[in-house]
């Protein structure tokens, strides 16, 4: 099993493990029409591997920082951070953060994350600063 297989399978564990359904993980992973929701059963057992894109590689490095966070926040406790990911916050215009990754994609798993996971927002902020800076 490559590195990338192994990343999914742990990205698609953390799904399973929010108690999501197979639509809304394939809504989360931004999978193509062609691959089937009720599919990824096969790819949670590892029978089968998703295609590679910069898009899926973004989405599940976001699910796997997230669920990291998570388990930080609630180290005791699988069932508060699925609670947490359905619970309206907010910082998410009292939008539960699960919506939010379902509804905006990328940027929602992104905003997510960076809410959840302050090491990855304080990376965000510095480099963006870098970057009008011009270091």
């Amino acid at each position: 099993m490559s590195a990338v297989d192994a990343k999914t399978l742990k990205a698609l564990q953390y799904l399973a493990d929010w108690d999501l359904g197979s639509e809304q993980m394939a809504l989360i992973l931004g999978l193509p029409n062609d691959i089937k929701a009720r599919h990824l059963t096969s790819y949670l057992r590892g029978e089968r591997t998703l295609p590679e894109s910069p898009d899926l590689a973004a989405r599940l490095d976001h699910i796997i920082g997230i669920s990291e966070a998570l388990a930080t926040t609630f180290p005791f406790s699988v069932q508060m951070r699925s609670v947490w990911l359905r619970r309206a916050h907010r910082r998410f215009q009292k939008r539960a953060p699960l919506l939010v990754m379902l509804e905006e994609g990328v940027d929602g798993l992104q905003k997510v994350r960076m809410d959840v996971d302050c090491a990855y927002s304080y990376a965000i902020a510095d480099a963006m600063r870098a970057q009008q800076t011009g270091s």
